[in-house]
């Protein structure tokens, strides 16, 4: 499991290039300051575990069954904003099952219940009430790309009030 360093701290000692350079895929990536916390614990980290579905959450709810072992479940919604894909009776599973935090590129629902979690970290774009259609599973284990960021299966990603980066491999600080 990663520890939770400050993404701040992270990106001074890893971001190698300046912000205006083009590099093709930076050791360090960040994604896009399009997400809100809702969950309980507001720092977070550990390898991610990708998901991609479009208003259906089958596969969130098989992972989140699993064992967790601090990791991240990274779920790319496709930024659809008419349904939610976590609500608090997954996140209690996941946070009872060692999930570090939930990343969702798409909405949760039963904010309140979320927050109440401590040990869960969980940031989304938004929340709607309504709950998600089991007709598609997606994809689980694939590559995903959020905001232009890639995460893969294994990458490590942080997260806190800064934002969301995610690294090839594990980072640490003196």
């Amino acid at each position: 499991m990663a520890i939770a360093h400050p993404t701040a701290d992270l990106c001074d000692k890893y971001h190698t290039h300046d912000v205006d350079a083009t590099v093709e895929e930076p050791a360090l990536r960040i994604l896009p300051p399009i997400f809100r916390d809702y969950g309980g614990a507001r720092t977070f980290a550990g390898p991610a575990h990708t998901i991609k579905c479009f208003e259906n959450n089958p596969l969130v709810r098989k992972a989140v069954l699993g064992p967790g072992r601090g990791r991240v479940l990274v779920v790319d919604g496709g930024g659809s904003l008419r349904c939610a894909l976590l609500g608090d009776m997954l996140g209690n599973i996941a946070a009872k099952n060692g999930w570090s935090g939930i990343i969702v590129n798409g909405c949760i629902r039963d904010a309140e219940g979320l927050g109440a979690l401590p040990e869960l970290g969980v940031k989304a774009l938004a929340t709607c009430p309504l709950k998600s259609s089991k007709r598609d599973p997606g994809v689980e284990g694939a590559p995903v790309v959020i905001g232009g960021c890639v995460i893969r299966p294994g990458d490590y990603v942080y997260a806190d009030a800064d934002g969301v980066i995610v690294s090839r491999e594990e980072l640490s600080l003196p």
